[in-house]
């Protein structure tokens, strides 16, 4: 028996597929509208330079490595994580897992080795239940896992992006960020859904505290 779609389901696949982000991502051979946030962060800010060593937590399908690995030169690394299979992309080191296990951070250390990192890119968020306060706690969570990261791996004056959702924990967390960056801005892309509470905290300045 077909299951029938419920309301809100068919909603967003309608809304989905008229995106202008997600036509032009497909249009343009990219891998989600995700890149568009990375494109605009990296427009203004500069994040990404050639021969840097990147860490993308939460990569995929793939969007932000699509994005960000051309942009390191043949001297650079990017080293990309997620719970969820995807292509592979060239000069990508992927590895697939759930970080949130310490079996899988000690695969990605492993990985990275005793290279300090310049910037730890985090899209990870959770799977949505639909109870409001949880996805919240859940989020917050895998912005403090993504920070713990940085903190052990970042070098000195390197760079965190992050994603993150306003409501419970939200400031507590940015002023954890404060004490480790000399500088913490938020940015909402245009491609960010406007009723979203979505946005991306770059942390620039890494110091050890």
């Amino acid at each position: 028996m077909t299951q029938k779609r419920r309301p809100s389901s068919a909603r967003w696949l309608a809304e989905h597929e008229t995106d202008p982000y997600v036509q032009e991502a497909r249009r343009l051979g990219l891998r989600s509208r995700a890149a568009f946030k990375l494109k605009e962060i990296q427009e203004k800010d500069r994040i990404l330079k050639p021969g840097q060593i990147v860490v993308d937590l939460g990569a995929a399908p793939g969007g932000w490595s699509q994005v960000a690995r051309p942009l390191l030169g043949s001297r650079g690394q990017l080293f990309a994580l997620d719970i969820l299979p995807f292509e592979p992309i060239p000069g990508v080191d992927i590895l697939i897992g759930d970080f949130r296990e310490d079996a899988v951070l000690h695969r990605l250390e492993a990985r990275v080795g005793d290279q300090m990192v310049d910037v730890v890119m985090s899209d990870m968020a959770p799977n949505i239940s639909g109870v409001e306060a949880a996805d919240q706690a859940g989020s917050i969570y895998l912005c403090e896992l993504a920070l713990e990261f940085a903190k052990a791996h970042l070098k000195p004056r390197g760079t965190l992006l992050v994603k993150a959702f306003q409501g419970e924990g939200f400031e507590p967390y940015v002023k954890t960020l404060r004490a480790s960056f000399e500088t913490v801005h938020i940015r909402k892309p245009k491609a960010s859904r406007p009723r979203s509470s979505e946005v991306y905290l770059l942390a620039r300045n890494f110091h050890a505290v």
